[in-house]
Formats: structure tokens, sequence, C-alpha cells
């Protein structure tokens, strides 16, 4: 898809995006990817997570203290494999969190998360985990962005609660995108190259 058509990628990329990540993508953590844009910033770069790479990790292997409420933890990204990061639907519940989109916010104070796991005022139906984030430089997602590596579609609080955390979601969104994307969606993953 040629984005030369896009006035400005920038503003396409403000208002909590998805990315997904070309069909013929050769790059392996992104391979079929759903990455949901968190931050984009024309001077410092953008972060997001993918949300169709379920790790098969109990989050209290992670977090030994954290009540075993069965949380889903996601591969984010390659970047900071060392880090943990959540987005949740209980945004009034948990200040300094950021929303998204409506219904989906991102981080907040990690102790009253803590607190509201303890209490059983959140379930694993209200919050998923990151191990890791995809992050990019700035001017360089919108590079890749021109030479057709990601197509932008739009956020939906029901992606990352209520869709499966594997390969089905790339195709599940763009058939929802419609048009040339939903088109696209139908290429197999194992098409062979000529």
């Amino acid at each position: 898809m040629n984005f030369d058509n896009i006035p400005n990628i920038d503003e396409a990329l403000q208002h909590s995006r998805l990315l997904l990540a070309d069909p013929f993508m050769g790059d392996p953590h992104f391979r079929r990817a759903v990455v949901l844009i968190c931050e984009h910033n024309t001077e410092e770069g953008t972060v997001g997570f993918i949300l169709n790479k379920k790790l098969n990790m109990p989050l209290t292997d992670l977090l030994a203290s954290f009540p075993d409420i069965e949380a889903s933890v996601l591969y984010g990204g390659p970047v900071g494999q060392d880090t943990l990061h959540y987005v949740h639907n209980v945004g009034d519940l948990l200040p300094d969190s950021m929303e998204l989109c409506d219904g989906l916010f991102w981080g907040g104070d990690f102790e009253q998360l803590r607190a509201l796991a303890n209490t059983g005022l959140i379930s694993a139906d209200n919050v998923r985990f990151f191990l890791g984030y995809s992050g990019w430089s700035a001017g360089q997602l919108q590079e890749e962005i021109r030479n057709s590596s990601w197509l932008i579609g739009n956020v939906d609080a029901n992606y990352v609660f209520n869709a499966p955390a594997d390969d089905t979601l790339w195709r599940k969104v763009l058939e929802e995108e419609g048009s040339t994307l939903g088109v696209i969606a139908q290429i197999p993953d194992d098409l062979p190259l000529n």
C-alpha cells in the first residue's frame, strides 16, 4: 500500500492507532504482528505493544508478589526485554493512566493495580501485560510506513480484551478495516515466493 497520498503520517499515528505488519514482513519479531501504538512523538519516536504474540508464562513468573489473576502476558516487542508494561480498561480506578481510546488505558499507578487485583476489583479480563515493547526512533516508523512495511488500522478495545492473542487477530483486524486491507488478510501465511 502506498502512503504517499496520506498528507501527514504523524497525524495519522497520533490517536492510538494499530500497525499491521505487511503480510511478507520477514522480521520474526513482527511477522503478522498487530501493534498497538501508545505514544507517537515526531521528535522522540514511537512506543507500542504487539497484541497477538502471547507468551506461555504466567504473570507470577515475572512478578512473584503479584496476585495470581491469570492475566495474559504478551510479547510486547524486542526492546526492553527486562521491562513489564500493561494496558487495561479500568482507567478511572488507576491514577496516572493514559487513555488511548474509549475503554482502553495505558499504565497508571502500579501499586494501586496490585491492590485492586488483591481485592478482586480487577481480573484477567481487565488487564494485559507486555514483556518488552516495540519502539522506533524519530522518523524511523514513518519511513517504514512509506516503504510499505506497515499498514495503519483503527484501534478498538475489543482487539485487546475480547480477541485471541494469536495470528488470527491480524487477519480479523484487516478484514474489519475492509476494502483493500480485507483482501490482504486473505494472503496465506505460507505463500511460496518465486
